[in-house]
């Protein structure tokens, strides 16, 4: 029973997903760069040209997963993009990108396996931000 109910499950987030491209790491990396790029620096560490002048400092975003026991946070990068995360102090200072990133959605799987409808752009800069790991 446990299958079939994840079958519909699966079926209802391609349904809701519609014809949307999956996107790829070069789109990704495009969205980073004119977006993320002034704080958190061109490889991602957290020195970009306005970071010093931030407080928090930017996260080093080449690193989540290693601060993830080796394992890309999805969710967790997911919720401080669109702005809900419960930390006051990145919301303080990170501009919450949500609305931006809104349209065309897109299946990703979070780290419970579940696929998630997830605007296209935002799984491009999810994409781009797994590349970046070191």
């Amino acid at each position: 029973m446990r299958w079939v109910v994840g079958i519909a499950m699966a079926a209802t987030v391609v349904w809701a997903c519609g014809e949307a491209e999956i996107p790829d790491q070069e789109d990704g990396e495009r969205i980073y760069e004119a977006n993320c790029e002034t704080c958190h620096g061109i490889t991602g560490r957290g020195d970009g040209v306005i970071a010093a002048s931030l407080t928090p400092r930017p996260a080093d975003l080449s690193v989540l997963a290693r601060r993830n026991g080796g394992t890309f946070p999805v969710s967790d990068v997911l919720s401080k993009i669109d702005g809900y995360t419960s930390n006051q102090d990145v919301r303080a200072v990170m501009p919450q990108f949500g609305a931006m990133f809104e349209g065309d959605l897109v299946p990703v799987e979070t780290e419970d396996g579940v696929l998630t409808p997830t605007p296209r752009k935002l799984a491009a800069l999810l994409a781009y931000l797994e590349t970046i790991q070191r």
